[in-house]
């Protein structure tokens, strides 16, 4: 039987490679054998963003922020898959789906069990939350075996979620029981797991450019759009131009410091400017810059020079310096770089030059020359013309 099955993974595990799609695990008490069969086949680097085995008690509470009520149940692994999905976001090359995967056993062990031999995995992608839960039959296989299983049917999670056509057979026997169940989301639904934190960012990838998966880094111009103008569509080629490689694309923030979250109508009326030039736009839930900065780790986030002014300014975290530096050096300790577009500044046109940014700072922000752009106009002024 166990030559029988290494014939079919390595194909299986080759058709899960050539699919976009980017994966975190996060596998605890069982299904160990799927992730050597993942990383066994080329092309893995394809897929798996990061696998983590939270064993202990206490890793599995760090991992989820609290005791679960049940470490093996349906809703530790649908936790799981969440937490691994959020993860992939951050980790995942910009534009290509990610997957989340959530995997908690309870099987033969050196001691005899009281309770069922079983396991629970989940998968959760944009718009789909997958979950099984198997019993197996007590008795009838070792350790190996069980884990055996439970990794081909991981194995079957991934493919499925990938979108792999593939023949699977099952080891499963008719005193095993098999339940399973999904739910699809429509993007209303996305967007307010969105607002209430569930997911931390929802992509639009309508860039019409092609980039590779090497692109990690993002270039992101934020804003509220309100609406897009040609001044943003110029000032982000600028910045790509100035960073020489990378993704760029725009991000709102759903959530606002200072006004009340934007409704889910007005989130879709933004998105759809984007969708009109062929532009990524990002909707994450973050309006300050040091969250964003643990959002998108390792991005040039493109700002004006009145946004530069306010970062640099005390007045801004409680009028203390040594607040700010340490907040900002967090930004930059996540491999965050800001550059500078010139802006308007109470009325006069000011440039990066212009202000006394910290020494251990510098090296964190870059000057886009006005030569290069400036922006004389805002949606602001664009709304008050056309009486918005």
């Amino acid at each position: 039987m166990k030559t029988m099955m290494e014939a079919w993974i390595p194909a299986l595990v080759e058709g899960i490679h050539s699919t976009p799609t980017q994966a975190v695990l996060y596998l605890s008490g069982g299904a160990s054998q799927a992730l050597g069969w993942l990383m066994a086949v080329p092309g893995a680097t394809n897929t798996v963003l990061e696998a983590l085995v939270p064993y202990s008690r206490m890793s599995m509470i760090q991992l989820l922020g609290k005791v679960p009520t049940n470490y093996c149940s349906q809703q530790t692994a649908e936790e799981m898959a969440l937490l691994a999905y959020n993860r992939a976001l951050k980790l995942s090359s910009p534009g290509y789906p990610v997957l989340g995967v959530g995997f908690t056993g309870s099987l033969a062990s050196t001691r005899a069990k009281l309770g069922d031999h079983r396991f629970h995995l989940s998968t959760r992608t944009s718009d789909r939350l997958w979950v099984s839960k198997v019993t197996l039959s007590k008795g009838l296989r070792t350790r190996e075996q069980e884990d055996t299983i439970s990794s081909h049917l991981l194995l079957e999670a991934i493919a499925n979620a990938c979108k792999v056509q593939a023949t699977f057979v099952s080891n499963l026997t008719e005193s095993d029981v098999s339940d399973e169940f999904e739910k699809k989301f429509t993007e209303d639904q996305e967007l307010e797991q969105l607002l209430n934190g569930q997911i931390c960012f929802k992509v639009y990838p309508f860039s019409s450019v092609m980039h590779t998966s090497n692109e990690e880094r993002k270039i992101i111009l934020p804003g509220s759009f309100n609406p897009l103008h040609e001044g943003h569509l110029k000032l982000l080629e600028v910045a790509t131009s100035i960073c020489g490689n990378g993704y760029p694309c725009f991000e709102i923030s759903a959530v606002n410091a200072d006004k009340p979250p934007l409704s889910i109508s007005q989130i879709k009326d933004r998105v759809r400017q984007f969708e009109k030039v062929g532009k990524t736009v990002i909707i994450s839930n973050q309006p300050f810059f040091y969250k964003k900065a643990e959002l998108f780790p390792g991005s040039a986030f493109v700002i004006g020079a009145d946004t530069a002014a306010r970062l640099i300014n005390p007045k801004y975290y409680d009028g203390d310096c040594g607040k700010m530096l340490e907040i900002l050096m967090g930004c930059k300790n996540t491999g965050c770089t800001f550059l500078v577009g010139g802006r308007n500044v109470d009325g006069v046109f000011k440039v990066l030059e212009d202000f006394d940014i910290p020494e251990v700072l510098k090296d964190m922000f870059v000057s886009i020359p006005a030569e290069q752009f400036r922006m004389d106009i805002s949606s602001t002024e664009i709304r008050k013309r056309s009486g918005m």
